[in-house]
């Protein structure tokens, strides 16, 4: 989903935002934005988005069976 085109607009990867720090973003067209904020100038740029860690599994909650055919 990082490349999807129907996403939820946020300044944090929004072509026209720069990093401040956190949650706190310096737009060219609106000023200083927050990372939940958004405006009708908002253009979707992928590299900015960072994607979300992948779920992790615990090794401790596998049996014999979960490697048995």
């Amino acid at each position: 989903m990082l490349f999807n085109r129907n996403i939820e607009p946020s300044c944090s990867y929004c072509r026209f935002s720069e990093s401040l720090g956190y949650d706190e973003y310096a737009c060219s067209k609106r000023g200083i934005m927050s990372s939940a904020g958004s405006c009708g100038t908002f253009s979707y740029e992928p590299t900015k988005r960072e994607p979300q860690p992948r779920p992790g599994f615990k090794a401790s909650e596998l049996s014999e069976e979960d490697f048995s055919l």
